[in-house]
Formats: structure tokens, sequence, C-alpha cells
């Protein structure tokens, strides 16, 4: 392998392998005769299957008297899990993940809220948008009244005109209304 052995590990025999140690009597042995056991295998027997604990049977299906039978426990139809200490619990893995998305989702609020300040807008609260909402609302049925209260008929220029008005209104109050009700979060420009 190598010109000098200077480096290198102790030499090997390639050629002659040990072969591994076999539990193989020898030729000259022979095996001691006349030796009995004084354990009694017919009581010590009894006493275990006395003491054994009861098996538990398979559960098991039968179609017909005669049929084939299926086992219960790995078919699905028995819920094996239900009764587990931790049943219905919900994992700690899956806790911290829920926890660690909020608390991503918190920090990119801050953020988002702390850059439209930065921009001049605020955000509409809750009760504010109700609270807009409802004015929308009601000037909406106050000109749906006056406009039910037209004349059918038309005959002059001036009942035309506040006729198309207030139809032009409703249908703006009705578009803001929309946009309202179409967004949860609404912001407002300060400048």
């Amino acid at each position: 392998f190598m010109e000098e052995r200077s480096m290198g590990g102790p030499e090997r025999n390639q050629g002659m392998k040990k072969p591994p140690g076999l539990n193989v009597p020898e030729r000259n042995d022979h095996p001691i005769m006349g030796i009995r056991s004084k354990k009694d295998y017919i009581s010590t027997n009894v006493a275990e299957a006395i003491m054994a604990v009861a098996k538990k049977p398979l559960r098991a299906c039968v179609d017909v008297r005669k049929g084939d039978k299926f086992l219960l426990d790995d078919s699905g139809l028995i819920q094996r899990y239900l009764h587990k200490k931790d049943f219905g619990v919900t994992p700690k893995y899956i806790k911290k993940r829920i926890m660690d998305a909020k608390k991503a989702q918190e920090e990119s609020d801050a953020y988002l809220q702390q850059a439209l300040m930065q921009k001049g807008l605020t955000r509409l609260s809750k009760a504010e948008k109700e609270k807009i909402m409802e004015g929308l609302k009601k000037n909406w049925e106050e000109i749906n009244h006056e406009y039910q209260s037209l004349s059918v008929f038309l005959d002059s220029i001036p009942k035309r005109l506040r006729k198309e008005k207030m139809e032009v209104e409703m249908m703006q109050l009705e578009h803001y209304i929309k946009l309202l009700e179409k967004h949860d979060i609404v912001y407002i420009s300060s400048v």
C-alpha cells in the first residue's frame, strides 16, 4: 500500500480472518447424563395460570351466523381516543403558534397605526361607523319619503328637476351606505 510504513496504522493480515466465535461443543465433549431438575412444572404452570390476568377478547363483528368476522378496533367504527384524558384539548404547540400569530398581528397593527398617524389618517371606530350609517339611512328614508309623496304626473319643469335631484341624492346615499357596509375598517384623512 505504502512504500514506507512509517506513517499508517498497524499491519493487517487480510488473508487470515478469525472466524466468529461459535458456541459449538468440541468433538470430544459429551453431555452430562442423569441430571434431573426438582422443579414441578405442572404445579408452577397451574399457579401461573391462576395468577395471570384474563386475556381481553378481541372485539369483532359478524354479519351472519356462519359469516366472516372482522375486528372492530382497527376498522374505525369504535372511537379509540375518545376516552383519553387529553381528548379535545388543544395541543401546546398549536397554542404557541396561535399566540405567536396574535403577537405578530398586534405588532403589524401597531406598525400600521404608526405609519397611518404619520400620514395623517385616523381609523374610524365601530361606534362612529354605526352612527354614520344610521345617519345616512335616516337621510335616505327622509328623501325617499319626499320622493314617494311627489305627484305621478310631472307637468312642470321644476317638478321634473326636483324629482331628478332627489333620485341623484338617493343614489349617492345608497353608494355611501354600500361603501361603508362593504369595508370593516375605514380611515379618515385629517388633512
